[in-house]
């Protein structure tokens, strides 16, 4: 851009010197003019410049506060908060603001009305964050989350088709971050629905496709212990579903281990609570 700004600068040097040559006092005023364009162009870049560390300090200041929120489980005033910024670009506040709208999805005291219109909401603001930013592995994960969610409300030949594209985000997260206990937990999560499909969707699923998707809880257990090795005690239903998965094994000592560490976990939220009971429900039945 300054090159360019230049080039005119000094064309128009000339063209005005050769126009009025005899009349040094208009060449003056065309090379002070300018002069003054320039330095305003200077002035301009030097304003956007501090415009945009302005709005990356402020974006920053924004998922500070969300993370807070997040990690307080205040599930509510967190969607209150993304939401005002719901027209970002920012692949970070983004796919925030999907799992915000997942979340509100999922309390116990949202409407069933307002929840499909939460999950499909999710969807589309997992799907911008990708959009703006393919090597976000959040970006990834919450697209995958949220096109399963969806799943729910297309009926069973969308989710199953589905299920192929939500693996390979799952698998593209934790090629992006192998640290993040959540996507290697999640595509053991997709493992184990595979794993234990009825038999009335497999048949539905060779209908539809040549190769459906399966698994095993083998391939389940896998994933679950790897999270818990990248994360330990990060998540009360990775400890739940590797007690789920040792039972559906018959292992029955290593899933009362795992089961009795659900049951134990600290509760935070709505789920952990669901979770302490379904643990205690399946230790009683052992």
């Amino acid at each position: 851009m300054r090159e360019a700004l230049s080039v005119c600068f000094f064309s128009f040097i000339l063209k005005s010197s050769q126009k009025v040559i005899g009349n040094p006092g208009t060449f003056k005023g065309g090379l002070l003019f300018s002069t003054l364009s320039y330095l305003g162009f200077e002035t301009y870049q030097v304003i956007s410049q501090a415009a945009v560390v302005h709005a990356t300090a402020k974006v920053e200041e924004i998922l500070e506060q969300a993370d807070y929120l997040y990690e307080s489980g205040e599930t509510e005033k967190l969607y209150e908060l993304l939401t005002q910024y719901k027209e970002s670009e920012d692949a970070q506040l983004l796919w925030r603001l999907a799992r915000a709208s997942h979340d509100r999805a999922q309390l116990s005291r949202t409407s069933e009305e307002e929840k499909k219109l939460l999950v499909y909401e999710a969807l589309e603001y997992a799907k911008r964050a990708l959009e703006r930013d393919e090597l976000s592995f959040a970006a990834h994960k919450w697209y995958a989350i949220c096109i399963s969610d969806v799943g729910d409300y297309e009926g069973i030949k969308v989710k199953i088709a589905n299920a192929y594209i939500i693996k390979e985000h799952f698998e593209k997260a934790i090629e992006l971050n192998p640290k993040d206990a959540t996507s290697i937990h999640l595509m053991g999560i997709w493992c184990y629905t595979f794993a234990e499909m009825p038999w009335y969707q497999r048949r539905i699923a060779k209908v539809l496709f040549a190769t459906p998707p399966s698994s095993t809880y083998e391939e389940a257990l896998g994933y679950f212990h790897r999270a818990e090795q990248v994360d330990p005690n990060f998540y009360s239903k990775n400890l739940l579903l590797l007690g789920k998965t040792y039972l559906k094994l018959n292992n029955k000592k290593l899933a009362a281990l795992w089961l009795m560490k659900a049951r134990d976990y600290p509760a935070h939220t709505e789920e952990d609570k669901q979770i302490q009971t379904e643990a205690a429900q399946l230790l009683t039945g052992l």
